[in-house]
């Protein structure tokens, strides 16, 4: 609207696309259904599709679907224990951090995934807070003291305080003549 209450009248004005002729344009048809077609297939050389059946992993719970191939490999892998795909990368990782021993790796992931299934989903709150606390753990170690003098660079002619102001300041405040 304009300011006093009156319509804008505009020039511009909308107008439809002009419209495109379809002579120009050609339908095509696909020649591949009519190849698969012509092929005849060997039912033979075909290999049969076993079973899918569901597997639990005996870490973390989850069920995946899988081939008993599969699973077979898997148990071989894992010493005869069923993991899932998740858990299985989890423990290679365990198994670098460790130098490659596969027992150890295995134990200490199936001991992580039970206590996270007992306590960490029961009760989330304590798991942040243990969490907290060990990162607060971590960096109380690393920072031991910020202090130049600790760091060597009060030799390196940085400046360094010598002694504090306080007491100064607050013998001056209450009235203490050290004169």
């Amino acid at each position: 609207m304009a300011p006093h209450g009156d319509t804008v009248k505009s020039s511009y004005a909308f107008n439809k696309p002009p419209r495109l002729s379809s002579s120009g344009l050609k339908r095509t048809v696909s020649e591949m259904p009519f190849e698969f077609t012509k092929d005849a297939i060997d039912i033979k050389s075909l290999t049969t599709i076993s079973e899918v059946v569901d597997a639990k992993c005996e870490c973390c719970g989850m069920v995946e679907e899988c081939t008993p191939e599969y699973m077979e490999k898997v148990h071989t892998r894992f010493l005869g224990k069923w993991i899932c795909g998740l858990c299985s990368e989890a423990v290679k990782v365990e198994m670098e951090k460790n130098g490659g021993n596969k027992e150890q790796a295995l134990s200490s992931h199936m001991n992580t995934c039970v206590r996270f299934n007992r306590r960490d989903r029961a009760y989330p709150v304590l798991c942040q807070a243990e969490a907290m606390r060990n990162m607060l753990k971590k960096t109380r170690l690393r920072a031991t003291s910020l202090s130049p003098r600790d760091h060597g660079l009060a030799k390196k002619g940085g400046i360094t305080r010598s002694s504090s102001c306080i007491p100064a300041i607050t013998k001056e405040i209450n009235g203490v003549n050290t004169d």
